[in-house]
């Protein structure tokens, strides 16, 4: 088990390259992480909805991702409040105050699909998440030592040297936990270091006599690395590849599934910026609403920050708008709401540059797609023809206004036998459920050249050239160089 002494000390990435190591050496192994709080998540091929760093480490690991690895999913709708997912659906609300009255049947969950990844594979690597030393949540633990003691798995714990105080961190975890918990902790390893590792070692030596515990790796700083994130994009910087294309994506309070653009940080001739105020838009050639867990709220954000009106505003000069999922209902003309799943009121005005309406139920839709793009025009001209596939998660279905059979009326995507997505008049507003959108290469550069087109550009040769297999290879690369595998290897 990898647990860690905070959030982003590099769990996740941690129990990926070690799901890809011990394949690459021939072992059968699956990630596990009994609850994660995200949201960002995917889709498994079984239509489950888990967390995005799971099917990542799923991938590492080169095994089909299944809801056994994430039984418990939290999508944060407020402070103190989550969409529940268990065993890959919804399953109601949970307030942080009332979690301990669903342990019960939560920690059910975790221990039978622990036990079923268990006799199907020569290896789980768990992952814990946050610290283990959250010692006023210890009595409602079901995701660090709890689990850890349940499955009498060695603990390696990590720590991120990158903020600063790594040696209180280590130290101060390991006494803040219980004695029982301090035995299985196996190890410590120093993550994200920058430096000379010489200047470190009077420090390493000092932390294993105090705390009778061996520093297994101290791991430098990886940089580049192109796998999906786990946490929201707040840091993520400003990525110019020749930037004959503006593309600008709106930063929600609850975005979701912000990897969707990931693939435009490799592509040539695309700029992807990250804006969070109205004032940063600018002129882009492209403003992208994403997904969120929480449209109707975030709707109100867009209204109240100015957003709303600065994005209606580029769309009126002509700048193309693209809205994915919870994005593509806010272009909508309005938000049905009968049963009051996101909102107190029955309706919520969209932004009204899509003729759509969406009408909120109790369903969930989480499904793998795959299809064709149809009725192309505008932002998706000379798309029509091409292969697209991706996945879905959404609460809510989207109906066109459109009256009368034209090219503007039908949708722009044939997904597994459903049409998808709606475009404006012209096509340069458009909308889609589709998830893995600009994974699509073909379509990624048919529409970056379409936007290029428009202001008398024209892209680099070139296109991006992303290898996840190559990726995940690297990374393990990384830590085996910086890991004692062999006294890693004594464990199991």
């Amino acid at each position: 088990m990898v647990q860690g002494t905070g959030s982003s000390v590099g769990k996740s990435l941690l129990v990926a390259a070690l799901c890809r190591m011990f394949r690459q050496d021939g072992h059968s192994v699956a990630p596990f992480k009994a609850q994660n709080m995200s949201l960002n998540s995917g889709v498994t091929p079984g239509g489950h909805e888990i967390g995005r760093s799971t099917l990542v480490q799923a991938e590492a690991a080169g095994v089909l991702p299944t809801v056994d690895m994430n039984p418990i999913l939290l999508k944060p709708e407020a402070d103190h409040r989550s969409q529940l997912v268990l065993m890959g659906r919804p399953a109601g609300h949970i307030e942080a105050h009332h979690f301990n009255a669903r342990r019960a049947d939560m920690w059910d969950a975790v221990t039978a699909a622990l036990g079923r990844l268990r006799a199907e594979h020569d290896l789980v690597v768990i992952e814990g998440a946050g610290s283990p030393a959250e010692i006023n949540l210890r009595h409602g633990d079901i995701v660090n030592m709890e689990v850890a003691l349940h499955a009498e798995a060695p603990v390696l714990l990590v720590g991120d040297i990158d903020m600063g105080g790594v040696f209180a961190q280590l130290y101060g975890t390991l006494e803040l936990i219980a004695k029982k918990e301090r035995e299985l902790v196996a190890g410590m390893v120093i993550n994200k270091f920058r430096g000379d590792v010489e200047v470190l070692k009077p420090g390493l030596v000092t932390l294993e006599e105090l705390t009778g515990k061996p520093v297994m790796g101290v791991v430098p700083y990886v940089r580049d690395l192109q796998i999906a994130e786990e946490d929201s994009p707040s840091g993520q910087p400003t990525v110019s590849n020749g930037e004959v294309v503006d593309v600008a994506v709106v930063v929600l309070p609850h975005i979701a599934n912000f990897d969707d653009f990931d693939p435009l940080k490799l592509e040539p001739g695309a700029g992807l910026r990250y804006v969070r105020r109205a004032q940063e838009l600018g002129r882009p050639d492209l403003v992208v609403l994403p997904g969120t867990k929480t449209t109707v709220a975030d709707l109100h954000y867009l209204r109240e920050s100015g957003m709303a009106d600065a994005v209606a505003g580029l769309a009126a000069s002509g700048t193309a708008v693209l809205g994915i999922c919870g994005g593509f209902q806010m272009l909508g003309e309005r938000i049905h709401d009968p049963d009051h799943i996101e909102s107190q009121s029955d309706d919520t005005l969209g932004l009204g540059l899509l003729p759509v309406v969406t009408t909120f139920g109790a369903g969930k839709e989480t499904r793998l797609v795959e299809g064709l793009a149809l009725r192309a025009h505008g932002l998706f001209a000379g798309a029509t023809g091409m292969a697209v596939s991706g996945y879905e998660i959404h609460m809510g279905s989207s109906s066109s206004t459109v009256s009368g059979e034209s090219k503007e009326s039908g949708p722009l995507f044939d997904l597994s036998g459903r049409g998808d997505g709606q475009a404006s008049e012209d096509g340069w507003v458009a909308g889609t459920y589709l998830h893995g959108l600009f994974r699509n290469a073909d379509l990624r550069r048919q529409v970056l050249a379409n936007l290029a087109a428009r202001k008398g550009a024209s892209l680099p040769s070139g296109s991006n050239t992303f290898d996840a297999s190559a990726e995940y290879d690297r990374l393990a690369d990384h830590f085996r160089e910086a890991l004692d595998m062999e006294a890693i290897y004594a464990l199991l």
